[in-house]
């Protein structure tokens, strides 16, 4: 599987891009703001030829740029049916501080509703582009959010990955963990949709029974693995620390 990766110019929100092969049919997941010329290098220098976008969670910083990107390729979009007000209301999943800071984005008034949005179920399993993702519903951080899992190995993380990361070759699965999960931490709880109790449900029967070699690909920062993450970051080792239980 080839995976390609890089961060969006606001929010550091990590897009990806994800095929069988170079050359192949390919997945888009999360595109955010800024994100449509590099998506569309990136599509030109490795011959890719992308079916569908898929979006982790509603929001915008996730969502910025779905509505440019599904318009080019004529593809639909992916999202859990319980964070789909938030494309018609991209404010509606912020505070009110992160929703002021929209405006000021260029383009912060943006459509971010495609025509094409297809509903995400627990449990699915997508077969798209040549690869099998399973759709895990994992809320806390919105109460959309999901994570796909698909089988490894991974041949390649593109080096557009923050700089001095090391490729990931091996992986008995990759988990594209959206703000369910990240390196050292999980996604915050505290924005409309958030719950801490649900967050620390997800991270017990979600993510703690994934085997130790899951390559994680979260929505923002570096990947890690479900190895590294139980040994040390501290809301896996103890997820009622969220919730106060």
């Amino acid at each position: 599987m080839f995976v390609a990766g890089f961060p969006s110019a606001a929010f550091g929100t990590n897009c990806y891009l994800l095929a069988p092969a170079v050359g192949e049919q390919c997945v888009i997941v999360d595109p955010g703001v800024g994100v449509a010329a590099e998506l569309a290098e990136l599509v030109r220098e490795y011959h890719l030829r992308p079916v569908a976008v898929l979006l982790t969670h509603g929001h915008v910083d996730h969502t910025f740029s779905v509505v440019p990107v599904c318009g080019a390729h004529g593809v639909p979009a992916y999202l859990h049916p319980a964070d789909r007000h938030q494309l018609k209301d991209p404010a509606s999943g912020l505070s009110p501080q992160l929703a002021a800071m929209l405006h000021q984005l260029p383009g912060g008034t943006v459509d971010t509703e495609p025509d094409d949005v297809l509903d995400l179920a627990d449990g699915a399993r997508l077969e798209l582009a040549g690869l099998t993702l399973t759709v895990d519903h994992a809320p806390g951080h919105t109460e959309g959010s999901v994570m796909f899992r698909l089988p490894g190995p991974v041949a390649r993380v593109g080096a557009q990955l923050p700089a001095g990361r090391p490729e990931l070759v091996e992986a008995s699965e990759v988990c594209l963990a959206g703000d369910v999960l990240f390196a050292g931490s999980v996604g915050r709880v505290d924005m409309p949709g958030g719950s801490a109790a649900a967050m620390a449900d997800s991270l017990r029967r979600r993510v703690l029974p994934l085997a130790d070699t899951v390559a994680v690909l979260p929505g923002h920062g570096p990947h890690t693995t479900i190895g590294a993450e139980r040994r040390t970051n501290p809301y896996l080792q103890d997820p009622g620390v969220l919730a106060g239980t």
